[in-house]
């Protein structure tokens, strides 16, 4: 097949145990190989050899690479992960002695080579002296979902494939997150993943699949299965929602809120403040318990503590207006849905955006409510001392949903207005100028001494809080995680146990009302 001096290594997928599922190519370079490489275990069978026996010439090379261990225990000193590299180092060895010989390898894969894959270890230490490739094979999640006769995913929907070995509370948190999901590596495993479904309030749409087009294939609710039956091929299956709602009818019974048989839905917006769990409002921590699904961007949604049959749905920061729609569509069915903002929903957060897509006829029948968060503003004023205590203002300088020139007209006019202001998104990557823009609009109204306030991270593990000058301000000192207070005339500056406390008063002096 190579015509190289060193042979080639082929790491072939075989498919999820069907022979009829191998691909054309797989049984092409099975047949055309000089040496034959598979896995087995201590008892020498090797299921992908009995894949790929029907394409075998009887007049191969066979290099059956025996695990050393698989779920014993092992004496070898570097416990069951140093046994396993071991062995790796050992095989790749054994294949690296054809390889130098001009003989290509076909290395044996059950499923995909890259998905969970043996092959894998071999490719990554011979990839480097010699050509190797891997021919794709149809893998286990494709299979169960075949066999199951449901879609995995659907348009929009996110499909995540988990490990059954990751601790349970993550496991349970990231069924939560996902639409779908399939989780791979029962076994022993299996207990822990069915309480994560539980946990997850996913265990009743899940199904359990056993070897996979093989002829002892078993399909289940995963409820109902025992878990001592469970072997490593097997994988535990959660369909499209999507699909599973409208074969059901679900979708159509929920069509009409209104409906004598429907269910109301709510759908609620909080505000989680902006950082520590301790800064959460009584109110927003009840809407949370209370709450069927959590929607929102992914680290405000991961700050909402996992509980038991709540589903979660994460999104990037830049899509409100789906995610708003997504919500509702939850809330039409009859479902109680919190979306989540930083500090408060309504200030330059979700509130907004949920209530404008709520005008749409088709969401009239669902109730929104607004659950109110201590805002960034206060939090980072807070730890400052008080520099808006008197009048002041809160404006973005984000532009990516209004134009530079109103920006820079409401600096205008709040500068002369002498407030205090409370700048929201001063910077970020794309953003790099409007900052120095504003404080120049600034410094025609105030003077060059004004205390500003540029607080980082307030309430996390990156908190910093520092005091400058509007003339000093370095706009490359600050980023999107930054929030900037601009003191008015009257804001004042004292030192106080080492530290800056910067204040408004709440009188206005004579001097500004003479100017």
């Amino acid at each position: 097949m190579s015509e190289a001096t060193t042979g080639k290594l082929w790491g072939v997928g075989l498919g999820p145990g069907d022979p009829e599922l191998m691909t054309v190519k797989a049984a092409r370079l099975i047949g055309e190989a000089e040496v034959i490489a598979y896995h087995c275990a201590r008892h020498g069978r090797s299921i992908a050899r009995s894949v790929a026996e029907p394409h075998l010439r009887g007049d191969q090379v066979e290099e059956r690479l025996m695990y050393p261990v698989t779920t014993e225990t092992t004496d070898h000193p570097g416990g069951y992960e140093g046994a396993i590299a071991e062995f790796y180092e050992h095989a790749a060895k054994r294949l690296a002695e054809h390889l130098d010989a001009g003989r290509d390898v076909v290395l044996l894969c059950e499923g995909d080579p890259f998905f969970y894959g043996s092959y894998m270890y071999m490719h990554e230490r011979l990839c480097d002296r010699y050509e190797a490739e891997a021919v794709p094979g149809v893998n286990s999640v494709s299979a169960a979902s075949a066999q199951l006769g449901l879609p995995l995913a659907q348009r929009d929907e996110v499909l995540t494939v988990l490990p059954g070995t990751m601790p349970e509370p993550e496991l349970a948190m990231r069924l939560a997150d996902t639409d779908a999901a399939a989780v791979m590596k029962l076994g022993r495993t299996f207990s822990s993943v069915r309480s994560a479904m539980a946990e997850a309030g996913r265990l009743d749409d899940a199904y359990y699949v056993e070897r996979a087009t093989w002829g002892a294939q078993r399909l289940e609710p995963l409820a109902d299965v025992d878990p001592d039956s469970v072997p490593y091929f097997s994988v535990a299956v959660l369909p499209s929602p999507a699909y599973a709602a409208r074969t059901s009818g679900e979708q159509a019974a929920s069509a009409d809120p209104a409906g004598p048989d429907a269910r109301t839905g709510e759908l609620t917006v909080v505000g989680l403040g902006p950082g520590p769990a301790e800064w959460l409002t009584p109110e927003a921590e009840q809407a949370l318990a209370g709450a069927e699904h959590v929607v929102g961007y992914g680290p405000y949604v991961a700050r909402v503590p996992q509980r038991a049959g709540q589903q979660r749905h994460t999104s990037g920061n830049t899509v409100e207006a789906d995610r708003a729609a997504h919500a509702l569509d939850l809330a039409a069915q009859g479902a109680r849905v919190a979306v989540v903002s930083s500090g408060d929903p309504g200030v330059f957060a979700m509130a907004s955006a949920v209530l404008e897509r709520a005008e749409e006829p088709r969401w009239h029948g669902v109730r929104v409510r607004v659950v109110p968060g201590i805002t960034a503003a206060q939090a980072a004023a807070a730890r400052a001392g008080a520099p808006l205590g008197h009048d002041f203002c809160v404006l973005s300088l984000s532009d990516r949903l209004k134009p530079w020139e109103v920006i820079e007209r409401r600096l205008d006019a709040a500068g002369a207005a002498d407030l205090a202001l409370a700048i929201y998104n001063p910077a970020s990557r794309s953003r790099t100028t409007q900052l120095a823009k504003a404080r120049e609009v600034l410094l025609r109204h105030r003077a060059a001494d004004t205390p500003v306030v540029v607080a980082r991270d307030v309430g996390g593990e990156e908190e910093s809080v520092r005091v400058t000058t509007l003339a000093e301000l370095d706009p490359d000192q600050v980023d999107m995680r930054c929030l900037l207070i601009v003191g008015s005339s009257t804001t004042t500056t004292v030192e106080r146990d080492g530290s800056t406390t910067v204040w408004t008063p709440r009188t206005y002096g004579e001097r500004q009302q003479q100017e």
